[in-house]
């Protein structure tokens, strides 16, 4: 309950009512990508500022390699899954939705673990910029699959994704502006350690919980406006969108735990596995997935498992970490 006093959280509840009781409250989608690429610049920053502190140890090491495991390993568990519940298609869109990770999950999570005192390494951003891509890719490697064993009948089949169109994948989602503005500012915190942390205190400090606040205003009229598109579906798509995310976190904990992480990053690997992607993957499965239904992972995403995940799963996972992994 007390993480429901945040004003962040409640910042986003408040736009979720909004959004329940169709008022006309808009935030311009051009001040809502403002928000976005400045929190991630101060979240890179901080994550280069910390990681100058304490330098590229082993720990930092193992932490990126189990993030890219878990990055394989849940969007293949998830259309293994899914695949009986879905068409072909929709599960493997899904398995992708899940299988990558909500930077605004993450940094929701920071902020209410720097509020909490609960410390963490700053290259945890980096890992979350690792666990973006390889769902989209197995995604995309399964669609081609499919549309060699399953033609559609009636309609022409879409291209055959080519090793040509897979580089491009990988390069779009690489490139991106989002993803670099993230890598970019934190190798630009790296360089400039504890005196650009001084410099840039203000920006990455004061700002950011106000920044958070109003950006997550606009989640929750987002959440609240994508959840009615899952209407008709099979119960289970409910079942999945909530109880999928706190097994991918308990995957995370128990590699966590097991290969010695500190608890803090524990945490945040937790947060990063059980988050589902609302934006970079229905992006690009929207081009090169035609046959998927975008309501169905969009909405399951953003309607359902945010939410959850900002309101209860990040004090719960923070929680969790620390009983097992910091003990």
């Amino acid at each position: 309950m007390q993480a429901l006093l945040d004003p962040a959280i409640l910042f986003f509840l408040l736009g979720a009512l909004a959004g329940f009781l169709k008022s006309n409250l808009e935030i311009p989608s051009q001040i809502s990508r403002f928000l976005a690429l400045y929190l991630l610049m101060a979240l890179g920053l901080k994550g280069g500022f910390a990681l100058a502190k304490s330098g590229f140890t082993t720990d930092v090491a193992m932490a990126l390699a189990l993030a890219l495991l878990l990055a394989v390993l849940i969007p293949g568990i998830g259309y293994l899954v899914m695949r009986k519940l879905l068409a072909p298609f929709d599960a493997a869109a899904v398995a992708a939705t899940y299988g990558s990770v909500s930077a605004v999950t993450f940094i929701t999570a920071v902020q209410f673990m720097e509020s909490h005192g609960y410390a963490f390494g700053g290259h945890m951003a980096a890992a979350m910029a690792l666990m973006e891509s390889p769902a989209i890719i197995i995604a995309i490697a399964v669609a081609s699959k499919l549309r060699r064993t399953q033609p559609l009948h009636g309609t022409p089949s879409p291209p055959l994704v080519t090793q040509s169109s897979l580089k491009g994948v990988l390069h779009e989602s690489l490139t991106d502006g989002a993803q670099f503005l993230l890598l970019g500012s934190m190798v630009i915190g790296f360089m400039t350690g504890q005196d650009g942390k001084l410099a840039m205190e203000p920006f990455t400090g004061d700002l950011f919980k106000g920044m958070l606040a109003f950006f997550l205003l606009d989640m929750g009229l987002s959440a609240a406006r994508n959840l009615p598109k899952l209407k008709g579906q099979t119960p289970w798509i409910y079942a999945y969108a909530v109880f999928a995310p706190v097994l991918h976190a308990g995957l995370a904990l128990a590699l966590g735990y097991y290969c010695g992480l500190a608890a803090g990053d524990v945490a945040l690997l937790m947060v990063l596995a059980a988050s589902a992607s609302y934006i970079a993957v229905p992006a690009v499965l929207k081009h090169s997935m035609p046959e998927a239904n975008p309501a169905l992972y969009f909405g399951m995403s953003l309607g359902i498992t945010l939410p959850l995940n900002l309101v209860i799963g990040i004090p719960l996972y923070v929680q969790l970490a620390f009983s097992v992994a910091g003990a």
